[in-house]
């Protein structure tokens, strides 16, 4: 029989929340009904919004969710910041969001805005409203918030929220900026071989049909793969579009991402600026969380689905285990094999002294040095070597193409002598 969530008033006005099992969603809301409570919201139970496996259609329902959605995370940091600040001002939680929602410019976010808003006056939690939107609130969002509420805090963890967006907002601009001049010359590398397949090749390939001249393998092939090409334009588009597809479907499994997330990690030099991206979020997060009361069990949960990369992901899974099995934090993490010995190691002293969310502030601080750093010496040695690998691929298509005049032009010299 099903478990379903109600929130219900009692005879004196009190809130009460609860599980209750029924068959249908019907029959616990008239079970409810018949004990003389007032039913604020019945809905069935399910797993907390971070517990639990998706499947891929709910993956997929989620990603199509934020994206229709489109709420950036400077939005997310403006509201977290606005929000702190009314509320400590002395506004209530329900006036402060209807304020918000009436100022807010971004429709689709104003909209969730109002919908909490109506949530609250219904009787729901701020947190609880807000797990309704997890396109919008992830779980770490909304369990910060819950721990506010339950401490007392509520004002200062929106605060340090804020902060802690603001800083993973800045780590990932950082990151983003330093790899979107690669992949714009990659696609400007892609674009100007796809001319020469589409445009230059056939030309010289017509002029080498006219002089019935006898080809090199090379000269064959890529006047073979021009051929494909001009002569299946559509069907080339729609490959392009189905590969690409499949593999943001493939993305979305367990499996495939993982593979995926694994060969990230191995790129050289990029590999390396997104682990410390990921050591410094990581580290962020999971200071946050402890400093505001979150449980560590909790707390390792939350973190191992914020870093979004399933190596780390896995690795983080692994140490819980670990840590509930009667294990040490440190020493859970250091069998994982995952993470660095600095970050170990702060972990450690983090533990036996009672500080781990101080700790882990500055490993945070940490990594993100060492993101800047690799990001500067990046910056100064892609451009050149970019350039060198799109002269080398341009040229040897260059050359495959003049083969045969080269031949020709051999031939001739020989037949002089």
């Amino acid at each position: 029989m099903p478990n379903f969530a109600y929130i219900v008033k009692d005879a004196k006005g009190a809130r009460v929340e609860g599980m209750i099992k029924a068959d249908t969603l019907d029959m616990a809301v008239d079970k409810l009904a018949k004990e003389g409570s007032t039913i604020i919201s019945v809905k069935a139970a399910a797993e907390g919004a971070y517990k639990g496996k998706m499947s891929l259609f709910d993956k997929l329902m989620l990603t199509i969710y934020k994206i229709r959605t489109g709420v950036g995370l400077k939005t997310l940091v403006f509201f977290t910041r606005q929000l702190s600040t009314m509320f400590s001002a002395g506004l209530t939680i329900e006036k402060a969001i209807t304020d918000l929602e009436k100022e807010e410019k971004h429709k689709r976010f104003a909209k969730v805005l109002r919908t909490i808003s109506d949530d609250i006056r219904k009787g729901y939690s701020l947190s609880e409203a807000m797990e309704q939107h997890p396109g919008v609130f992830n779980p770490l969002y909304v369990a910060l918030v819950k721990a506010g509420e339950v401490s007392g805090t509520l004002h200062t963890v929106l605060d340090e929220l804020s902060d802690y967006l603001e800083k993973i907002e800045d780590t990932r601009r950082k990151v983003t900026s330093a790899m979107a001049y690669p992949v714009f010359i990659l696609i400007f590398l892609a674009g100007v071989v796809w001319a020469m397949f589409y445009y230059i090749i056939p030309l010289f390939a017509g002029v080498y049909a006219d002089f019935n001249a006898d080809l090199p393998g090379p000269t064959v092939l890529a006047i073979n793969i021009s051929n494909f090409i001009t002569q299946n334009v559509f069907a080339t588009v729609v490959i392009l579009i189905l590969a690409v597809f499949g593999l943001f479907l493939l993305y979305l499994t367990d499996r495939g991402r993982f593979v995926m997330d694994t060969m990230k990690l191995k790129i050289p030099v990029i590999g390396k600026v997104i682990n410390n991206s990921i050591m410094s979020k990581f580290s962020r997060t999971f200071s946050i969380l402890m400093a505001a009361g979150v449980p560590i069990m909790d707390t390792m949960e939350l973190t191992e689905h914020v870093v979004q990369n399933a190596v780390v992901e896995d690795a983080v899974r692994k140490a819980r285990i670990l840590v509930k099995e009667g294990y040490g934090v440190a020493n859970a993490f250091r069998r994982t094999g995952m993470f660095p010995p600095t970050l170990l190691q702060m972990i450690a002293t983090g533990e036996e002294t009672g500080d781990m969310d101080k700790l882990l502030s500055k490993a945070a601080q940490f990594y993100e040095k060492l993101v800047d750093s690799v990001i500067d010496r990046l910056t100064s040695l892609i451009e050149p070597l970019l350039i060198v690998i799109m002269a080398a691929i341009v040229g040897s298509i260059i050359v495959v193409i003049y083969l045969p005049i080269f031949d020709l032009g051999e031939a001739i010299s020989q037949g002089f002598r």
